[in-house]
């Protein structure tokens, strides 16, 4: 019988293909670190395949603009890349901003939330799946945030709260319960209400914000595998007090 393997040294050697897709496609960047002189790795949560990792070679000279510019956390990218099932690093072959911003990355508050999201979002979904539902959602959520003038400081509590729901985790009355402390309990109902729309009627306190926020951050370590203690969280509570 024929050997469809090639011959080394006596012993057959077969070659497994793995099959290439080109595909464009739409993501938020969740993280970016260099990986080599030449080269970056960027994790990106796609609206087609979910998160997914990248890395992009650059020369040096441009290292610092692609790095700041194109791959900082939450940027909303268009990506052409050649699609490797179950390979760990895919290759972009061609990436350029989706939608820029006309404020996030320039108002001191908006900066700082940024930061909260951009490390909170890459512990929650850097093993998310596909869901388109979800990226629209997020590429929504950042736009509004860019485009509001005021109103936006309950946005981290509000953004938390309704990221559940797509991932099915949405707290229950008597888990939102949990969280909170008696004299907060009354409040659930409410809050559970919050979204984009109406989170600027909802007027806390400064311990109330820090109690929100720590409250939501227990509720997803308890349900993410993996979830650290997050370090932006301290500038956020700083700000936003």
């Amino acid at each position: 019988m024929r050997n469809s393997g090639h011959v080394l040294c006596g012993w057959p050697l077969f070659f497994t293909l793995v099959p290439v897709m080109m595909v464009k496609t739409r993501g938020v960047v969740l993280h970016t670190i260099r990986y080599s002189d030449k080269s970056l790795i960027s994790e990106v949560f796609t609206e087609q395949y979910g998160a997914l990792s990248f890395v992009v070679r650059v020369p040096n000279q441009r290292k610092s603009v692609m790095k700041n510019v194109l791959l900082s956390p939450l940027t909303l990218l268009e990506i052409d890349f050649d699609y490797r099932e179950r390979v760990r690093l895919q290759k972009l072959t061609e990436v350029h901003v989706c939608e820029p911003y006309a404020s996030l990355p320039y108002h001191p508050l908006k900066q700082t939330i940024a930061l909260f999201l951009g490390e909170f979002l890459f512990h929650t979904l850097r093993d998310e799946g596909p869901n388109a539902s979800l990226y629209a959602f997020l590429h929504h959520s950042l736009l509004w945030l860019d485009a509001a003038s005021q109103g936006f400081v309950n946005f981290p509590v509000a953004l938390l709260l309704h990221l559940s729901r797509f991932l099915g985790i949405w707290p229950t009355e008597e888990e939102a319960r949990a969280m909170l402390t008696p004299e907060e309990q009354p409040f659930v109902p409410l809050l559970l209400r919050m979204d984009f729309n109406n989170m600027h009627r909802f007027r806390f306190t400064r311990d109330q914000k820090t109690r929100l926020l720590d409250a939501l951050n227990a509720y997803y370590r308890r349900h993410v595998a993996g979830f650290p203690d997050l370090r932006s969280m301290a500038i956020l509570r700083e700000v936003l007090s």
